[in-house]
C-alpha cells in the first residue's frame, strides 16, 4: 500500500496490484460518477501547453467527486514561471516555481502539471525539469498531465480500455506503432503505454522506423517490467512484420532523438516513411480482428484512414472517456480516499 500524498509522475508510480486496485475503483466511479468525497477539497491544473481532454476530465472529475478544480495557464494570466536553480532572475519570468509550487500548495490539495519537451537537448528535457521542479518543491501531491518522458493518466485509461474489450491483458499482443506527422512530437505517450502494457505482461511488439528509437533506459526499464510480469517486448522495424496475431494497435508520432534540435534533417529523414506508417483497415484485419487505439487529437488521414476512426474497431473514444473515470479513482487515492 502506497501512502497518501504520494506524487503520481509516471506509470511506475503505482505498482501493478495498485494499478489493478485503482482499476477497479474506476469502474465503481463508472458505475456511480457522482460522489461527495472530495467536497471542499480544491484542485490546481497548472498547463505550460494546451489541452483538450486532460482539462476537460480533471475539471468535471473534480466536480463530480465535489471538489473544485483551478486552472492556470502560466504566462497566459499568470506569472511567467523560472525553474531553474541559482539563477539571477531577470529575465521574462517573474516567479520561480519554488515560490509558486509553495504557495499554491497552501490553497490547493493537489496540483497537475502539463509541461512538454522544448527540443533543444534530449538529456536535458528527459530530466522534466518543469515537473520535477514542483514535484521537489510542493508540499500537496503533484500529478503528471504530459511531460517529456510519460503521460501516465493516458496509459491508465489504455490499459482500462484494454482490460474492459480484452480481459486479463497479460500475453495479449499489443502493437504500438510510429506514425507519420508534419510535426516531431513528444515522445510521453509511446513511453507510457510501453511501460504501462509491460508492467501488465502484454506482448508488446513496438514499430518504428530505425533512427525513432525510444529512450535507451525506458526500453530497457520495460523489458525489465515485462520480464518480471511475464510478457515481452519486441522491437520492429517493420509495421507489416508485427501485426500478424495482434489484438491491439496502438498509433502515436514522436520525434528522433538523432534529430531532436534538428527539424530540417527530422523532415528529411521522415518524409518518405509517410505513407508506409498511417494505419489503415487492412492492418487491423491482417491482425487477429484488433481494435484501433490513440491518445487523441489524431490527424485523420496522417496518422490513420478515416474508414479506421469511423469504425467499430476504434477505440480511442473509449479511451478518452476512461480518463475521466482513472483520474477520479487516481484523485481519490491521492487525497487519502482510497489506500490502494
Amino acid at each position: 500500500m502506497t501512502q497518501p500524498n504520494a506524487h503520481y509522475l509516471a506509470p511506475t508510480s503505482l505498482s501493478l496490484e495498485q494499478t489493478r486496485a485503482l482499476f477497479e475503483l474506476a469502474r465503481d466511479l463508472k458505475r456511480q460518477p457522482i460522489r461527495t468525497d472530495l467536497a471542499g477539497r480544491a484542485l490546481g491544473l497548472i498547463f505550460f501547453n494546451p489541452s483538450l481532454r486532460t482539462r476537460s476530465s480533471f475539471d468535471i472529475g473534480m466536480a463530480q467527486l465535489g471538489g473544485h478544480a483551478l486552472t492556470l495557464d502560466v504566462g497566459v494570466g499568470t506569472w511567467k514561471l523560472e525553474h531553474r536553480e541559482d539563477v539571477v532572475m531577470d529575465g521574462d519570468a517573474a516567479e520561480h516555481i519554488k515560490d509558486a509550487a509553495r504557495v499554491l500548495s497552501r490553497y490547493a490539495d493537489a496540483l497537475a502539471i502539463r509541461s512538454f519537451p522544448q527540443r533543444v537537448s534530449w538529456g536535458e528535457d528527459r530530466r522534466d525539469p518543469i515537473l520535477s521542479a514542483f514535484a521537489r518543491w510542493a508540499e500537496k501531491p503533484v500529478i503528471n498531465l504530459e511531460s517529456a518522458l510519460h503521460h501516465p493518466c493516458q496509459s491508465l485509461a489504455d490499459l482500462l480500455t484494454i482490460e474492459e474489450r480484452l480481459g486479463d491483458p497479460k500475453g495479449q499482443p499489443i502493437v504500438i506503432s510510429w506514425a507519420w506527422h508534419p510535426k516531431a512530437l513528444p515522445m510521453a505517450v509511446p513511453n507510457s503505454i510501453l511501460t504501462e502494457a509491460a508492467k501488465f505482461g502484454m506482448d508488446v511488439r513496438l514499430a518504428h522506423p530505425p533512427g525513432w528509437e525510444l529512450d535507451p533506459e525506458i526500453m530497457d526499464q520495460a523489458r525489465g517490467l515485462a520480464s518480471a510480469a511475464g510478457g515481452r517486448v519486441e522491437v520492429h522495424h517493420d509495421l507489416e512484420t508485427a501485426l500478424p496475431g495482434a489484438r491491439v494497435v496502438y498509433a502515436k508520432s514522436w520525434g528522433s532523438i538523432p534529430n531532436y534540435r534538428h527539424a530540417e534533417g527530422e523532415d528529411r529523414a521522415k518524409e518518405p516513411l509517410r505513407s508506409r506508417w498511417r494505419i489503415r483497415m487492412r492492418h487491423l484485419e491482417t491482425a487477429d480482428d484488433a481494435f484501433f487505439m490513440h491518445c487523441l487529437p489524431v490527424r485523420r488521414g496522417v496518422i490513420v484512414d478515416d474508414e479506421v476512426l469511423d469504425s467499430p474497431r476504434n477505440a480511442a473514444y473509449d479511451e478518452a472517456e476512461n480518463r475521466l473515470h482513472v483520474q477520479k479513482a487516481l484523485l481519490l487515492h491521492l487525497l487519502g480516499k482510497a489506500p490502494l
